[in-house]
């Protein structure tokens, strides 16, 4: 089971929440012992404040940066990849000339994704996804927080004055 499952605590039990019962018992068997991990929900407010900040970034960027990154969505997945929150794949191609080709291959797949090659190696990293789903509320601060001060570097501005904008 990938999913996390809703569940309400009523002071005796966990009970699942309305629409789920058919997928715990899919999941679980009775008689069984599971540990249970509370998962917390983060804050709808801290996301949109995160989302704007951004926006706020990407339309103050200096020219130089500007032509590389043609939406916020670019930028931000750039910064998620510099900040370490991404997925590295590598692949091994019989030459350099392969893994040039190769890589020209997989960039338009990906618009977002960082494409390099060394000698016969290509080095696809991808930005990990932040939706609520994906990304807790703990590791999705700590993104958030690793984001906003690479922008905050690249703008020259405290980070303070990004949430401000904001």
């Amino acid at each position: 089971m990938n999913a996390a499952l809703p569940f309400r605590w009523d002071g005796s039990i966990m009970q699942p929440l309305p629409g789920f019962a058919k997928r715990c018992d899919a999941a679980f068997v009775i008689g069984e012992v599971y540990n249970l991990e509370a998962i917390e929900q983060r804050s709808a407010k801290s996301h949109a404040h995160y989302f704007a900040s951004i926006n706020e970034a990407w339309q103050t960027l200096p020219e130089q940066h500007a032509e590389r990154f043609p939406t916020a969505e670019h930028l931000r997945k750039w910064c998620l990849i510099r900040a370490g929150y991404a997925e590295q794949r590598q692949m091994v191609a019989s030459s350099k000339a392969e893994a040039l080709r190769l890589a020209a291959f997989i960039k338009p797949m990906d618009g977002y994704a960082e494409v390099s090659v060394r000698e016969s190696v290509v080095i696809v990293f991808t930005a990990e996804s932040q939706s609520m789903k994906a990304m807790g509320k703990e590791r999705f601060q700590a993104s958030k927080t690793a984001v906003l001060e690479l922008l905050a570097v690249i703008l020259e501005c405290e980070v303070t004055e990004l949430g401000r904008a904001a």
